[in-house]
């Protein structure tokens, strides 16, 4: 309940004894489990980001490398953000609430971002994707799962509504691009991320 409440009215919008009243149970019950309105956020927090890594590792670890787990993983994710929308809402308000709670959101889903960072740089190294920037890549992914269920006003100026077949045409667009972008011979924008260039910037 409290996820929920957290990621439709913001953290700052939903007070204690509102919550109480959604839960059916006193303010000083809550602050008996959680200490205050801070110990909430962050059990909220940690239980929204662990099941996100949760479910997103299970849906991906029986496919096969390459590009059939970039597929895997976008389907997955899209899934689950129509599935259980709070998950994604919770994390983008605690972003927006700035640190602490900004920075407790990246380290909890730092290892996952790393998975995948990992799985892409391995595709480029076998020759399975095209050379690229791969957290540039996942950035563009999560804004598109993200936005689908957390903006959607932003649908609305295209004059769209979410729906299942809004969803499923946003994540063939999604595949679509992240194919074009990786795989060789796929048409599409030519590559762009060069890491010896990359390299030497940072030396």
């Amino acid at each position: 309940m409290a996820t929920v409440a957290f990621a439709e009215q913001g953290v700052a919008g939903t007070s204690l004894d509102a919550l109480a009243g959604q839960l059916g149970v006193t303010k000083q019950t809550i602050l008996y489990h959680f200490g205050s309105k801070n110990g909430l956020i962050e059990a909220v927090l940690s239980r929204a980001a662990d099941d996100l890594v949760t479910e997103l590792r299970a849906a991906t670890a029986d496919s096969e490398p390459g590009w059939a787990s970039v597929e895997a993983a976008v389907r997955a994710s899209f899934a689950l953000a129509l599935r259980r929308p709070e998950l994604v809402g919770v994390l983008r308000e605690t972003s927006r609430l700035g640190p602490p709670w900004s920075r407790a959101a990246v380290d909890r889903l730092e290892p996952i971002v790393a998975e995948a960072e990992n799985g892409l740089r391995r595709g480029m190294r076998t020759g399975a994707f095209g050379p690229h920037d791969p957290r540039l890549l996942l950035a563009s992914a999560y804004a598109v799962v993200s936005g689908v269920v957390t903006e959607p006003e932003v649908l609305r100026i295209m004059g769209l509504t979410l729906d299942v077949r809004v969803a499923a045409g946003l994540r063939r667009t999604l595949l679509s691009f992240l194919e074009a972008v990786l795989v060789p011979g796929t048409p599409g924008p030519p590559a762009t991320y060069h890491p010896e260039r990359q390299a030497r910037h940072h030396d």
